[in-house]
């Protein structure tokens, strides 16, 4: 072989090597994107009434409340921590909301004002606890979950709010649901229901606010490095007290969501919105290639996980596998886009 036929080969290996670095970044990148589109897909083909306007918008409304929890999660993961008491501060808030105007009497707006000062409150305490105290995150958030956890039960001895609660002294509660804050969770505007709504405006706005703002890039920059961004000047300590108020303020916005849906404070209605945020927002490292927290992202991955549990429900799916589904998905998602990325640095 002479120097000319060596150095066509050269180039065509060349080329052959660029063209498979270019497919496994597409697909490393597009991964949540294609399994997306394409459960979308099957479950058009095997059921039918899957694209049905009504079943996508009541997917939508199913995962408003997961999205904007795991938004409230990508703010702290993008800081460095991981707020793990999103999922209890949502129930409390439901319980806070049915108390506030069943016991108390509260109206709508004062009712909505109250549980939204409450998720920031807790947010601070978690602030607290980390910045200051120096718990570690993951601790100091388990630890606030069991709390509110109890905590959310000893106002009605361990019972579900409704009109006419019987509270723990023998009295009769004399408060109700006002029709204002129902509508809330239960209205809509040209169609779509405003949980939707809401879910969308929390999107954008915490969208705008991480990616294209100098407190976005001051959150990553603390999460990326926090010695060096401190040296940089900047305050990590008031960044992660306000990333960490604002997922709990988020988590209380879930609550009232889900209060107003339902119409009565279930001691159970936040046992599985932990799990279902924290998935969203880890999917959202896989969306677009971000391996990153990002709200985009995650809101992708809140609709994915949304799709993937409609689906397996309207295929008769049975419950106790739908989690064990769920679970691999998202392995699959994050060890497809990790490991194809490993590969191509």
């Amino acid at each position: 072989m002479n120097d000319a036929d060596t150095e066509i080969s050269s180039r065509s290996a060349a080329g052959g090597a660029g063209r498979g670095a270019s497919f496994a970044d597409i697909l490393r990148a597009g991964a949540v994107l294609f399994l997306l589109g394409g459960l979308i897909v099957f479950y058009s083909v095997v059921q039918p009434a899957f694209l049905n306007l009504n079943n996508l918008l009541s997917i939508l409304q199913a995962v408003s409340v997961v999205a904007i929890l795991g938004v409230g999660v990508t703010v702290t993961l993008s800081v460095g921590g991981f707020d793990l008491s999103v999922g209890a501060v949502a129930a409390s808030s439901v319980m806070a909301a049915s108390y506030a105007m069943v016991v108390w009497g509260l109206s709508a707006p004062a009712t909505v004002l109250f549980v939204l000062a409450l998720g920031a409150s807790v947010g601070l305490v978690n602030s607290l606890l980390i910045v200051r105290l120096k718990v570690p995150d993951l601790l100091a958030t388990l630890s606030m979950m069991f709390l509110l956890s109890g905590l959310q039960l000893i106002p009605t001895a361990g019972r579900s709010i409704s009109s006419g609660l019987i509270l723990p002294d023998g009295s009769k509660a004399t408060g109700a649901y006002d029709p204002a804050f129902l509508l809330i969770g239960r209205s809509g505007v040209g169609g779509v229901p405003l949980p939707v709504i809401v879910m969308l405006t929390v999107a954008v706005a915490m969208f705008v606010l991480t990616e294209r703002t100098r407190i976005g890039r001051l959150f990553f920059a603390t999460g990326g490095n926090e010695v060096a961004a401190r040296l940089a000047g900047a305050n990590t300590a008031r960044l992660k007290t306000l990333a960490y108020v604002m997922s709990g303020t988020l988590a209380s916005l879930g609550g009232i969501i889900i209060a107003a849906r339902v119409g009565r404070g279930d001691v159970s209605s936040g046992s599985s919105l932990m799990m279902d945020s924290v998935a969203a927002a880890l999917i959202g490292f896989a969306v677009l290639g971000a391996r990153r927290p990002n709200v985009f992202g995650t809101v992708v991955g809140a609709i994915f996980v949304g799709v993937l549990l409609n689906g397996l429900t309207m295929l008769n799916i049975p419950y106790y596998t739908q989690d064990f589904v769920k679970g691999a998905v998202l392995v699959g998602a994050l060890a497809l886009t990790y490991g194809l990325g490993r590969r191509t640095a």
